[in-house]
């Protein structure tokens, strides 16, 4: 197993920990250089290790009881100091107050960089496209497609 699988394995097991609203566990393993980013399904993308950090604490205080993750690879490419991976995220979570657990899939990449020897977290986006759909999504709403 390389480092990077490694890495990955930790990035994993630290969503598991995510998705029960501990966002703290996941920290560590981001960069802290300025050009960090996280855009994640729930507002616009973050940039800089503070940002990120508000962004993954705002997150994790609106889910909880997370179980059942499972992560289905795409592709994972790995180059000398930059690797990404591109794939689906699945588990079942209580959002909010309400009281049963949903299901969530999310489209994720994460974008990794070695730095200082160590592999870190550089970019994660999600977003909860996990299949097609119609071109009139795109529109916002209240606006009409031409």
């Amino acid at each position: 197993m390389s480092e990077l699988d490694e890495f990955r394995d930790r990035y994993h097991r630290s969503v598991e920990a995510f998705i029960q609203g501990k966002a703290d566990v996941q920290k560590p393993l981001w960069s802290t250089r300025d050009d960090v980013t996280l855009a994640n399904p729930l507002g616009p993308p973050a940039k800089g290790f503070d940002a990120v950090c508000k962004h993954m604490d705002r997150a994790a205080s609106l889910i909880s009881a997370g179980q059942n993750y499972t992560f289905h690879a795409i592709t994972v490419v790995e180059g000398t100091d930059l690797a990404y991976e591109v794939g689906i995220e699945s588990n079942m979570v209580r959002i909010g107050d309400a009281p049963d657990r949903v299901p969530i899939s999310l489209r994720v990449t994460t974008a990794f960089r070695l730095e200082d020897g160590k592999w870190k977290i550089v970019h994660r986006h999600a977003d909860p496209i996990t299949e097609e759909r119609s071109v009139q999504s795109l529109a916002q709403p209240g606006e009409q497609a031409s």
